[in-house]
């Protein structure tokens, strides 16, 4: 009893130390990655080559979902999360978490898109109508193409009725005739074009290139891991690219790169987008 004592003391310890002391381990999590075999599948590679290329051992730390992910933070359970461009913004705000890198996704933008034949021809035409928008509080699905109407003077929920449906019942919605709109990123025109054959969808409205997704650091790491995480991706982006990108589900990366110049201000357009909505504090995950 006291030798299992004793290792459980030993393991308590090495679990609650900060592994970077020895500055060679950083704690990394997804928020959109559910539970450690989807995190290890999807993001193996990527681990391989960015551990080589840095000098750091990377230990993958499942999470599932934003929220948990920020408590986690809090609690100095991680050191390192890749997150949207929305949930950065609250990273910042709750817990002063500090952008390390940007990784770019092309034609990453929002839009608005209405049937090929409806009688809506302009953002003015969806006044008094339904229109449905993808995860609450998504930067692309969500934000982003409420800022698009915002741009083109509709307020939100006062001008029309914003619902959350998932994308193929939003589809089958604008089909019947049950909402007038569908707020959606590039990807997802790509998407229901393919499960909806048989139907034709026109861009009402197209956004500027967003934010990227990114790579935050904890206000606890030590600056010079930073440092090395972020000269990581500047000096063996190709490679740490090409690794990311040889598993299907970060297709979304191809063709793109890592930006390690990102500043805090870069998001202040995202911070405008939540004021769109109602939202002048952003200490807090919409919906949540």
């Amino acid at each position: 009893m006291k030798h299992l004592l004793a290792s459980g003391l030993v393991v308590l310890g090495l679990a609650t130390a900060t592994p970077l002391a020895a500055q060679d381990t950083i704690r990394f999590a997804v928020t959109d990655i559910d539970g450690m075999e989807a995190l290890q599948r999807e993001m193996g590679p990527f681990k391989e080559a960015f551990e080589a290329a840095s000098g750091l051992k990377v230990e993958f730390f499942p999470v599932s979902g934003r929220t948990v992910a920020v408590e986690a933070m809090a609690a100095d359970q991680i050191d390192f999360v890749l997150t949207g461009p929305a949930e950065y913004v609250v990273f910042n705000a709750r817990l002063d978490a500090q952008p390390v890198v940007t990784w770019v996704r092309p034609d990453y933008y929002s839009t608005v898109v209405v049937l090929d034949g409806s009688a809506v021809k302009a953002p003015a035409d969806l006044k008094g109508q339904k229109i449905s928008f993808g995860e609450i509080g998504s930067t692309s699905q969500h934000l982003g193409p409420v800022d698009l109407l915002a741009k083109a003077g509709l307020t939100y929920a006062v001008d029309y009725e914003p619902v959350f449906l998932n994308r193929n019942v939003a589809v089958e919605a604008l089909i019947k005739g049950e909402i007038a709109g569908i707020g959606l990123n590039r990807t997802h025109i790509d998407s229901i074009t393919e499960k909806f054959p048989d139907q034709k969808f026109r861009v009402l409205v197209k956004g500027e290139q967003l934010p990227d997704d990114i790579l935050l650091a904890s206000s606890k790491v030590a600056p010079e891991v930073v440092e090395t995480v972020r000269k990581a991706f500047a000096d063996h982006g190709t490679e740490i690219l090409a690794a990311l990108t040889s598993t299907e589900e970060n297709a979304k990366y191809i063709g793109g790169k890592f930006n390690p110049t990102v500043t805090n201000s870069d998001y202040d357009v995202v911070r405008e987008m939540f004021k769109n909505i109602g939202i002048t504090e952003f200490t807090e995950f919409v919906g949540e």
